[in-house]
């Protein structure tokens, strides 16, 4: 049974068993509503709720979302714990999350183990908490910590939750012998069922709750949800405790209704469906991975090594200058030192995760490597060299993968005599902090290579997406058209600011302009004067970010691209200077240029993206559109209450969209406007992206 009731003398306890994570169920509701019940006429004195396994409640049972509540309904079942007639304390491991700390609120006492989590995470689905979390936590911890729990709906430790008032006490030893000490002496002092709903509405400056919306705005920029909670908290400290549960649950339908949670809860369900590879058993072994070697100890590899070290793993770092290591190592650690500072590791913790890492200029040190990531330089001659002297160093059954953003990676396992052996990991910049891991599956990738592969992204916490071997994979291949557009837009007549606060305000954390910038202008000029310059493109695309390089405007690293940088802040500002020089590359390539507004330059780069995933996904290189969704959240900005370019074209409308790109197509040309055939197909045929991928599972 997935609650079961007993009593032990004269308390009774309710056990929740519904593993792996105690997930609020309708039979888990079910069953506690019959133990609440059959509490109120036994002979206990008081109530313990306790959970088997390894946590308390960790929230709702995901496989029930979308689909209509069955009774009893959570915040009518809390209420219903809430009103006991007998003492309830809920007693805590593991994590207390969304709807399973509401039980813990709703209920009248609460004691938990020293390393317990609690959080009310409903925010990162586009939802508040619905079963009364909104208005009990206040009670609680007063506004400000509230609010913070959840608009930012990140887990808090057992140290903190006490110090704030969620819980009562922290406990040692036996969690049930400590809930029954607990409860016996409750009942020998007689203690009051002490509701949080009749606790007294914390008192606040009034302007406590505008100056957070003002916050919210920049942080939580166009999110609707964490607006919605500052409105309910509000309503806990001005109305009374049934009011304000009416304007939360209010609030609650209008979110679950909306398109910002039904796109958080794709990109729920996706990340989790990323994971799965097809053709690829449940069952296929991985191999063992220990010890780790990064070849190229710049920025991006330094940041790898940092990733498998922070997971407990041996990495050795290889470059071949002095010069080059000793900078790559100071790099690490100044990042470790700056985690220090930040208080996201301690001074003992930072100095056994770097010293996890060593440096060395001698390949012979990583030949007893389980895994090997290149971390050199975009060019495939130099990365094809490294992978032939891998191939003859590196011990049998040792994984090569190289962290090529675009680079055939079937060309460089085809140097080695184990291409089978051979993938791509294209990590994304900072390394060691962005969250997604493209993994790149080549030809003649074995099975067990691969699903090591998804096993140590898991190990290092990173999202792993399964990409095909083509120019840019999936998530580069796909920038090319986002950039095209921006620089198209740009020489016919919108500045950059203009281009970038479009963006902006539409969701992307940061304008494309801007995004250049950071990255330097330099690194695609050099690409291009590589190229013989019938294979450059259309010059219209890099005529002005060429410009700016010969001037010596490099981007923020050298003070001045699109925009100019303060040397110290990095804060930007619109240059006229640079206006200049648009204006002048536009006249010399025969360009008249216009008035772009905001809705037509996020459709141009919006709908580039999307056409080209429509390929993407068409020729396989993607799994399923979902998959390109968990990229562009993971891996560039895009954001995550669109739920992905492939989710918002469902959104917006498959037949809109294709009518929307032959327009383009039809003013600006077939060259860069062609439709790709999955979208103008399934457009024609009134089908949805949603529907067709679930057709092909």
């Amino acid at each position: 049974m997935a609650v079961t009731y007993e009593l032990a003398g004269d308390i009774g306890v309710m056990t929740i068993d519904n593993p792996p994570v105690n997930a609020l169920s309708h039979t888990v509701r079910q069953g506690i509503q019959n133990a609440i019940q059959a509490a109120q006429s036994d002979a206990s004195q008081a109530v313990v709720i306790i959970c088997d396994g390894r946590t308390f409640v960790a929230g709702a049972d995901i496989r029930e979302f979308g689909k209509p509540p069955a009774e009893p309904w959570l915040p009518d079942l809390l209420n219903e714990v809430e009103q006991s007639r007998k003492p309830v304390v809920a007693a805590i491991h593991g994590t207390a999350l969304g709807g399973g700390l509401e039980l813990a609120l709703a209920s009248h006492y609460r004691i938990a183990v020293a390393d317990a989590k609690f959080g009310l995470p409903e925010v990162k689905l586009g939802l508040l908490p619905g079963a009364g979390g909104t208005q009990r936590t206040p009670r609680l911890t007063g506004i400000v910590a509230a609010l913070d729990l959840m608009t930012s709906g990140k887990p808090i430790d057992a140290e903190s939750a006490h110090t704030e008032g969620l819980i009562d006490e922290i406990v040692s030893g036996d969690l049930r012998d400590a809930a029954l000490v607990y409860a016996r002496g409750l009942v020998a002092k007689s203690a009051n069922c002490r509701r949080s709903s009749e606790l007294p509405a914390p008192t606040v400056d009034p302007t406590v709750f505008g100056e957070y919306r003002k916050m919210l705005e920049k942080k939580a920029h166009g999110q609707i949800a964490p607006q919605k909670i500052v409105d309910c908290v509000e309503a806990a400290a001005t109305l009374p405790f049934p009011q304000g549960l009416q304007k939360e649950r209010e609030a609650f339908l209008q979110l679950m209704k909306g398109p910002q949670s039904a796109a958080l809860r794709h990109l729920f369900f996706a990340e989790r469906e990323a994971a799965k590879v097809r053709g690829l058993p449940k069952d296929t072994p991985t191999r063992d991975i220990a010890k780790v070697g990064v070849i190229g100890a710049g920025t991006m590899g330094s940041g790898i090594a940092m990733n498998f070290a922070n997971a407990g793993l041996e990495v050795v770092l290889l470059e071949v200058t002095d010069d080059a290591l000793s900078r790559g190592l100071e790099t690490i650690a100044k990042n470790y030192a700056g985690g220090v500072k930040r208080g996201k590791l301690t001074e003992r913790e930072a100095t056994e995760t770097r010293q996890r890492i060593t440096g060395t200029k001698n390949y012979r040190d990583i030949a007893n490597a389980d895994l090997v990531v290149e971390a050199v330089f975009e060019n495939l001659s130099l990365k094809q060299d490294i992978f032939e002297r891998l191939d003859d160093i590196c011990k049998p059954g040792a994984i090569l993968a190289t962290n090529t953003s675009y680079q055939d990676v079937n060309r460089i396992a085809a140097v080695t005599r184990r291409p089978e052996d051979v993938l791509g990991l294209h990590f994304f910049s900072p390394a060691h902090i962005m969250k997604l891991l493209e993994i790149v599956r080549a030809e003649k990738t074995a099975d067990n290579v691969l699903a090591t592969a998804i096993a140590i992204a898991k190990k290092i916490r990173k999202v792993s997406v399964v990409a095909g071997v083509c120019y840019g994979f999936i998530g580069n291949r796909m920038l090319q058209h986002y950039g095209r557009e921006a620089q198209l837009c740009l020489i016919a007549g919108a500045t950059p600011d203009e281009i970038d606060i479009a963006m902006q305000q539409w969701g992307m954390a940061m304008g494309p302009m801007r995004v250049f910038d950071l990255a330097g202008l330099d690194v695609g000029y050099k690409a291009r004067q590589g190229l013989p310059v019938e294979k450059r493109g259309d010059i219209r695309v890099h005529r002005v970010a060429d410009a700016l390089v010969e001037m010596g405007r490099l981007g923020q690293k050298s003070g001045a691209g699109f925009y100019t940088y303060d040397p110290d802040s990095r804060n930007y500002h619109v240059d006229e200077e640079s206006l200049s020089v648009i204006e002048r590359e536009a006249e010399v390539l025969g360009v008249t240029r216009r008035k772009i507004d905001a809705g037509e330059i996020v459709d141009r780069i919006i709908y580039a993206l999307i056409n080209e995933g429509m390929r993407i996904v068409e020729e396989g290189i993607a799994q399923r559109p979902s998959d390109i969704d968990v990229v562009y959240v993971y891996g560039y900005g895009f954001p995550a209450h669109r739920g992905g370019p492939m989710h918002y074209a469902d959104v917006v409308g498959l037949k809109e969209v294709y009518a929307r790109i032959c327009e383009f197509r039809d003013r600006l040309g077939a060259e860069n406007w062609t439709p790709a055939p999955l979208l103008e197909r399934l457009a024609n045929d009134g089908q949805t992206l949603a529907d067709w991928a679930a057709e092909q599972r």
